[in-house]
C-alpha cells in the first residue's frame, strides 16, 4: 500500500518512524487484549493493515497514536465478535501464554501481576494497560476507548486499587518501585 500522492516523501518517512516507535506499546496492548503473543503480533499486522488503507482519512498533525489505538481496539472487538458468532457465544479468542523468560522472583510476580489484570473487569484492564504499560495519556485513554476523561480516571484509579488487593500490596512498600500500573495507586 502507497501514502496518498499528496504525501512528501519526508512526512511518509516522519509518519514511518513514528508508527515504528510506536509498535511495541501497540504490541503490549495487543497482548493485554488477547493475552496471547501471536495472536496479539496478528492484531497488531491487522491494524497497520488497516491503518494503511485508510491513511487518507488520517489527519496529519493529530494524535497518530490515539487512533493507531483506537484501530487497534477496534478491530480486536470486531474478531470477538466475529468468533463469538462463529462459535455460538463462546469466544477461543484468548489463551494463557506460559512463556515466562525471566528469573524466577520475576516470573512468579509476572505470572501474578498476569493472573490478577485477568481478574480485572475488561474496561478497568484495558483502561490501566492503556495508561499505565502503554503510556497513554488520560485524554489519549479516553478517546481510545470512546469514553469521558473521568470515566477513564475512574476506572484506572479502581483497576490500580483492585490489582493491590490482589496481589496482597497491603502497604506503599509492597509495591515495586517504578511499577508503572501499581505505584501511583499505592501513593493515593
Amino acid at each position: 500500500m502507497e501514502l496518498p500522492r499528496t504525501t512528501s516523501a519526508k512526512d511518509a518517512a516522519d509518519l514511518r518512524a513514528q508508527v515504528l516507535e510506536l509498535m511495541p506499546a501497540l504490541r503490549a496492548f495487543g497482548r493485554s487484549l488477547t493475552r496471547n503473543r501471536t495472536e496479539a503480533d496478528d492484531l497488531v499486522q491487522e491494524t497497520l493493515l488497516k491503518a494503511l488503507s485508510n491513511i487518507d482519512k488520517f489527519d496529519p498533525g493529530t494524535n497518530l497514536r490515539a487512533w493507531l489505538f483506537t484501530i487497534l481496539r477496534n478491530t480486536y472487538y470486531t474478531e470477538i465478535r466475529k468468533r463469538r458468532r462463529e462459535s455460538d457465544g463462546i469466544s477461543t479468542l484468548s489463551q494463557q501464554d506460559s512463556n515466562m523468560g525471566p528469573g524466577q522472583e520475576w516470573s512468579v510476580t509476572l505470572r501474578s501481576l498476569k493472573e490478577a489484570l485477568e481478574l480485572l473487569p475488561s474496561d478497568q484492564r484495558e483502561a490501566l494497560v492503556l495508561v499505565g504499560a502503554a503510556g497513554l495519556s488520560y485524554e489519549e485513554a479516553a478517546e481510545v476507548c470512546g469514553c469521558a476523561l473521568g470515566t477513564i480516571k475512574s476506572r484506572v484509579n479502581r483497576a490500580r486499587a483492585k490489582l493491590l488487593v490482589l496481589m496482597g500490596a497491603n502497604e506503599t512498600a509492597d509495591v515495586v518501585e517504578g511499577d508503572a500500573l501499581a505505584l501511583s495507586a499505592a501513593r493515593s
